[in-house]
């Protein structure tokens, strides 16, 4: 029984850690998407449009928090605890998981739907919006706020915050 806990410990330890050597190997090309405009004489003009450069602070920091609650969530896995305690570590790092799958799901569907590069941050009930748009009123921003209430069930306190491109 002893063998067994420790070969899925360790198996479970391997997987995240190659998991994350490959996102830290990743080349920064992946992160820009390249978008054909048209053609003009039978040239390709190719526009490439990066991130705003404050989404990606945003995103990075909050990887950073999320990265430092996993080391210490699955420190306790591996210390000597009460099954207890190890059950509820890892119902955390399970919902950590959920909570960045959400996140970046509302920021495809927002992306996809409305044209907006923005940074989702979810916190229990509260999620917070970021972004990007030239134009900033309180018509897109209740989109931006319906759009993401449809995606739960429950009622959630939404923040919408624009930056200029």
């Amino acid at each position: 029984m002893i063998k067994r806990r420790k070969l899925w410990y360790m198996m479970l330890f391997s997987i995240i850690f190659v998991l994350s050597i490959y996102y830290v190997t990743m080349p920064n090309d992946l992160l820009s998407t390249k978008i054909n405009i048209g053609k003009k004489d039978s040239d390709k003009v190719i526009e490439t449009i990066e991130e705003a450069s404050s989404l990606v602070a945003l995103r990075v920091n909050l990887q950073e928090e999320r990265q430092e609650e996993m080391t210490v969530l699955q420190k306790q896995l591996t210390e000597d605890l009460t099954s207890d305690e190890k059950n509820e570590a890892y119902e955390k790092i399970k919902y950590l998981n959920q909570i960045e799958s959400l996140e970046e799901e509302t920021e495809t569907r927002i992306n996809k739907e409305l044209g907006l590069d923005c940074f989702v941050k979810i916190d229990n009930t509260n999620i917070n919006t970021v972004c990007i748009s030239s134009k900033h009123d309180a018509a897109l921003a209740n989109k931006v706020m319906r759009l993401i209430q449809n995606g739960f069930d429950t009622k959630k306190y939404i923040t919408v915050k624009f930056q200029k491109k």
